[in-house]
């Protein structure tokens, strides 16, 4: 914790009915908290005990610190590691980029070769492991989808990771702990922690000062090492998944207390339980089939967790005093969690919520419910939405519709699933498509308002909030009259000059 006094920046206003910001102010942060906005923050450091250090704003415009509402750290620290098959068209273009990197040379310190970013659905032949043994050989391979729901692994990954025998993919619960095995291998975590340390560092030039951490295992550890080591600070809260909730009820933690040894940055956060998969995988729970269900085990999809379990956990966490993120992708598992939510009386979020029934968002408004959504997916799923819901486009990534029900919005990316990068989050719900083509669905854009509003975990600056503000050249919201293209242009083009966390300059100045 810092002190820090930020002079002569315009504060942006997220609130409708707030006015315009015109004359410069001063923001006076001490020991980590605002402690003065406006007129009075000068006074107040020449008035403190000891010289407080000045960051000129220059005019420039300020918001609250910026947070993505749902990440997997370590597996976005990865991402560079690994051989991109994001973009491609059929197996055979992957095996291609896999042939091609195994020629120039294996240098991962796991021997395994990891790949991240394929979706299949809208592949017309499907991954085979025999397809991949053949260029592989002995060399274990793990191929992990775009929405990190399967993973298309060779005979000698299947063997080390101790998966089952198949012929095509590895999906949802039995993918998940070879997934997580992944990072246990030999050389796995200093790998990562690289990774992280370096999209820590992106990511504050980019304006994030926090991230609700979803990733598997227990993040809280993790983020006890780093904290402690050479990585950069950030606030986190990090999840827990159905196989922790015994230990960390044991602990006695509840959602919110600080974790040790982290000078109050990293917090425990929710309970986070995935209730059915994903649409790319075609595992999505929906209340009709998909369109090109005729191969479909499942054709509508169907629950990870039964009813009466999910509604059990849910107790059992609300007591020991933790909220909740429950992963529903499809409109039947939006259903499926509103149940339990309102059978339980928890307090949390509903994570994705990319397919809802427009009939469900009144009662979903009247439940302490927060829609944690991940605009970029749009520009990834558009294609396969169209394809499997054709007849449901109209209420997918209904962000407007969540909006005018009165339900609180929260933007994010699941990185990796998508960038890391909150002005792209934005943009995507601003005008629903790329900055250069068309607005999808446009009836569900919201403003740039919105956007950043849901961006900065509902957090202003005024005294008393966290000491964590941005300095940015233009002003977000852009001018009158603009198109949503050339607000997302805006967006996506925004600069971050300056980024204070905990009242320390972590990026600029």
């Amino acid at each position: 914790m810092a002190d820090l006094l930020v002079r002569d920046v315009r504060l942006v206003p997220l609130d409708a009915s707030a006015p315009a910001a015109v004359e410069p102010v001063d923001v006076l942060v001490l020991d980590g908290t605002v402690a003065a906005v406006g007129p009075s923050a000068r006074d107040a450091a020449a008035g403190a005990a000891a010289s407080v250090p000045v960051l000129e704003g220059q005019g420039r415009w300020a918001v609250p610190g910026l947070w993505d509402q749902h990440v997997h750290m370590t597996q976005w620290g990865l991402v560079r590691a690994r051989l991109d098959t994001s973009g491609t068209d059929g197996p055979r273009a992957v095996l291609q980029r896999v042939a091609e990197r195994l020629r120039a040379g294996l240098d991962s310190p796991t021997g395994v070769l990891v790949g991240f970013g394929h979706r299949s659905a809208g592949w017309a032949e499907q991954p085979t492991v025999a397809a991949l043994d053949a260029v592989s050989g002995p060399v274990p391979v793990a191929l992990i989808s775009g929405d990190a729901h399967h993973g298309w692994l060779n005979t000698a990954a299947l063997r080390l990771l101790g998966g089952p025998a198949v012929d095509g993919i590895v999906a949802e619960a039995d993918w998940f702990p070879l997934y997580d095995r992944l990072q246990t291998l030999p050389g796995a975590a200093q790998e990562a922690e690289r990774g992280v340390a370096a999209a820590v560092a992106e990511a504050h030039t980019r304006g994030v000062v926090g991230v609700v951490d979803l990733e598997f295992g227990a993040p809280w550890e993790q983020w006890r090492d780093r904290t402690a080591g050479s990585t950069p600070p950030l606030r986190v809260r990090t999840g827990v998944y159905p196989e922790g909730l015994d230990t960390v009820i044991r602990s006695g933690a509840r959602t919110g207390d600080p974790v040790r040894a982290t000078d109050g940055l990293v917090t425990l956060g929710p309970f986070k339980v995935i209730t059915d998969g994903s649409l790319n995988t075609r595992t999505a729970w929906c209340c009709q089939p998909y369109a090109d269900a005729a191969q479909l085990a499942h054709p509508a999809g169907a629950a990870n967790v039964p009813a009466d379990q999910l509604v059990e956990l849910l107790r059992r966490a609300t007591r020991a005093g933790l909220h909740a993120a429950l992963h529903a992708i499809g409109d039947a598992a939006v259903k499926a969690v509103l149940d339990a939510f309102a059978a339980t009386g928890a307090t949390g979020s509903i994570e994705h919520a990319q397919l809802v029934d427009l009939a469900d968002l009144p009662r979903w408004a009247g439940l302490p419910v927060r829609a944690s959504v991940q605009p970029a997916h749009l520009l990834d799923d558009r294609s396969v939405t169209e394809q499997c819901w054709p007849d449901r486009t109209h209420r997918a990534f209904a962000v407007r519709s969540f909006l005018d029900a009165g339900i609180e919005l929260a933007l994010g990316s699941d990185a990796p699933v998508s960038e890391l990068d909150p002005w792209l989050a934005m943009a995507v719900a601003v005008h629903r498509g790329p900055v250069d083509g068309e607005s999808w669905h446009p009836e569900q854009q919201i403003t740039p308002r919105d956007a950043l509003a849901a961006s900065v975990d509902g957090r202003r600056v005024r005294a008393g909030a966290p000491g964590d503000l941005v300095l940015l050249d233009v002003d977000p919201l852009g001018a009158p009259g603009m198109t949503s293209r050339e607000q997302a242009r805006a967006l996506r083009g925004t600069t971050v000059s300056a980024t204070v966390l905990d009242g320390a300059v972590v990026h600029g100045g």
